[in-house]
């Protein structure tokens, strides 16, 4: 199987799953997706966020999808408990579909670490 029809399997796999459990079984989109990892990075999993808070868990999310990747590394975590990340390197400049692609790998084996999808 191609490295492309694996992302495609386990990415379609992975939004079934998590459709399913947080989104009442409708399609939940990449950014509900990465949404949903800030959360889990988080760990204040039973609370609401106010909207600046919102797009802060999907900074934590993405610095933390693309840390394996070399792009940002963990500093700290603040009195609040939300986590820092510094850039290590800067991200390159991508079309739409690559970073989507990028973002969707990172997302599948963000999953298959902490062993949610196989």
């Amino acid at each position: 199987m191609s490295r492309d029809t694996q992302l495609k399997d386990r990415w379609e796999l992975l939004v079934k799953q998590l459709s399913d459990q947080f989104a009442e079984g409708e399609d939940i989109d990449l950014d509900g997706i990465i949404y949903l990892i800030g959360v889990q990075e988080l760990g204040q999993i039973h609370r609401e966020f106010k909207k600046d808070e919102k797009l802060n868990l999907m900074h934590i999310a993405i610095c933390r999808l693309l840390q394996p990747y070399g792009y940002y590394e963990f500093d700290f975590v603040d009195e609040e408990g939300w986590p820092h990340y510094q850039v290590k390197e800067e991200l390159p400049t991508l079309k739409a579909g690559e970073q989507s692609v990028l973002m969707k790998d990172a997302i599948v084996n963000y999953f298959l670490e902490k062993e949610f999808i196989k």
